[in-house]
């Protein structure tokens, strides 16, 4: 027997019927199937609740966007536990099927990756830790943001590598991400694209107001540590998600998580593709 928790969007309003599909699905084929109690309650699903912990299934399905899919990661909290991403969202690059494969892919993967029906695609993570005023350890899947508190105004953060002092940056922040992060907040700071298949941090600043405005890609042992050094608090975000203010002496230090988080694939997956698709770019 397969155990299959649902994670879904509360605003959706295809959520609660993929949902009730799903695990109307798994219960005539000898499954279990079940929604996060938050979701359950908000959609309405109360009688497909469990308080059963996420990490004990066999098969996350997430209903939604990439937000609601790092929801997912983030209630796995490293676990390793495969996801299913079904997009119900406009970007959706984390997700793998639209509503109407739903049924197809929790059969297929039933059935097993030895019958050469899905793969995993294991992304890099980051771990997070603050020390200082807060003490604190978090994980992303797309990145760590140390930013501004207050509009109008910089924040001053000195930047260290492997234990190193880089340099002090006076920007709006700095980002921290990982290579499925290129394509989210360090994106629109004007950072690079890279491809998921790479292990690397990415060192992107926020508005700099400096000269030098330029990401750094980084090998993976190369810790990041961002250090308030002005006297402006900062906020410390993980995946999009505020968790910590940071005072003057406050550090928080980045360096790859020792678990990874695992989308179930159906088909080869081609990131270039997949950012085609999403951008509308076209062959020539």
């Amino acid at each position: 027997m397969t155990a299959v928790a649902v994670v879904a969007h509360h605003e959706r309003l295809e959520a609660a019927q993929c949902a009730r599909t799903a695990i109307e699905w798994l219960a005539d084929h000898g499954h279990e199937g079940w929604v996060v109690p938050d979701d359950a309650q908000v959609l309405g699903l109360t009688e497909m609740l469990s308080e059963r912990p996420v990490d004990s299934a066999d098969l996350v399905v997430s209903l939604g966007g990439d937000g609601t899919m790092l929801r997912s990661v983030r209630l796995l909290d490293g676990a390793p536990v495969p996801l299913l991403g079904v997009n119900l969202g406009e970007l959706g690059y984390l997700t793998e099927i639209e509503p109407p494969e739903l049924t197809d892919a929790l059969e297929r993967f039933i059935a097993g990756p030895t019958a050469g029906r899905w793969q995993l695609d294991e992304r890099m993570m980051l771990e997070v830790s603050a020390s200082g005023g807060v003490q604190g350890v978090w994980r992303a899947l797309n990145e760590v943001v140390v930013e501004k508190h207050e509009s109008g105004h910089t924040v001053r953060l000195l930047a260290s590598i492997a234990g190193e002092p880089f340099t002090s940056f006076a920007a709006d922040g700095l980002i921290v991400a990982t290579p499925t992060g290129s394509t989210a907040y360090s994106l629109s700071a004007r950072g690079p694209i890279v491809s998921p298949r790479h292990r690397a941090l990415l060192l992107t600043p926020v508005s700099p107001h400096m000269l030098f405005d330029r990401t750094l890609v980084l090998d993976p042992s190369e810790t990041v540590a961002i250090e308030v050094a002005g006297h402006r608090q900062a906020g410390l975000a993980v995946d999009g998600q505020f968790v910590a203010t940071l005072r003057a002496g406050d550090v928080a230090t980045c360096r790859p998580a020792a678990t990874t988080a695992r989308f179930v694939r159906l088909a080869p997956h081609h990131f270039h593709q997949i950012l085609k698709a999403k951008f509308g770019l076209a062959d020539r």
